[in-house]
């Protein structure tokens, strides 16, 4: 599929999620998902979680960032190889190796930075799935 062929809210929130500003991204595909009724719904919700997890790792909120990790690839998972023009393996891979010291800290409050090199971007597939 053609960008042209996707939702302008989906098309947005990608923008603003590759621009890391998640909290936007986060905004605009709430909006699409709470109109949106189809198949993608899980799909949508998995990535409203993805950037919410990324902009409470980037603010210091570790403990938030892990609970809402888990939930995003719950929803995303089941997409998997790609959907929506997005490759979700190589995305929850990208998604993963951002994480890893989240994931891999023991501590319940541990004192960690996003490295800005390790975020993940989403670029839509020429051709849809």
């Amino acid at each position: 599929m053609e960008p042209d062929c996707y939702d302008p809210l989906y098309l947005q929130g990608i923008e603003y999620f590759n621009a890391c500003d998640f909290f936007e991204s986060h905004e605009v595909w709430e909006e699409l998902w709470t109109e949106y009724r189809g198949d993608s719904r899980a799909f949508y919700q998995g990535l409203i979680q993805a950037a919410v997890a990324l902009h409470h790792f980037g603010n210091g909120n570790i403990r938030g960032a892990r609970k809402v990790y888990a939930s995003s690839r719950k929803y995303l998972e089941p997409f998997r190889p790609a959907h929506q023009g997005i490759d979700l393996d190589a995305f929850l891979e990208q998604y993963q190796a951002c994480f890893a010291e989240v994931l891999a800290s023991e501590e319940e409050f541990p004192e960690l930075a996003i490295d800005p090199d390790l975020i993940p971007e989403i670029h839509l597939a020429s051709t849809g799935d």
